[in-house]
């Protein structure tokens, strides 16, 4: 049993401090209905390639779609692409949205380890 704080400034200290394989865990976000059906699984881990979609968020980027370019496991966030932000000298810049706030849409499937992985966990779950 692991024991865990109550106090907000412990809980982030564990969230800063965790070993990459927790913090890899944190940039996952559920599949749409047809990737879930077709695998079997609910969730997936966000990669680079990947179609995603906004579905929470500001209404200037809600509903947007594109690929993803970059992932940033230490905050669990995630930059798309067409999704940007303009500074205050008028430079746009990307704008990191939370891997919660995605549905990934279409899988980048072509790392063979990825490929393998989920294939596992859909015979796992049959």
């Amino acid at each position: 049993m692991v024991k865990r704080s109550s106090k907000a400034r412990v809980q982030r200290k564990e969230l800063y401090n965790a070993p990459n394989h927790t913090k890899s865990k944190r940039v996952a976000a559920h599949l749409s209905s047809e990737l879930r059906e077709k695998y079997g699984v609910r969730t997936a881990r966000v990669c680079r390639g990947d179609t995603v979609v906004v579905i929470r968020g500001n209404e200037d980027i809600k509903g947007t779609e594109g690929k993803v370019m970059d992932i940033f496991t230490d905050d669990g966030r995630v930059v798309i692409d067409g999704i940007t932000i303009n500074q205050a000298d008028g430079t746009a810049v990307a704008r990191p949205v939370h891997a919660s706030n995605i549905v990934i849409t279409k899988l980048d499937l072509t790392d063979e380890w990825r490929s393998a992985t989920i294939t596992k966990r859909t015979e796992a779950k049959q």
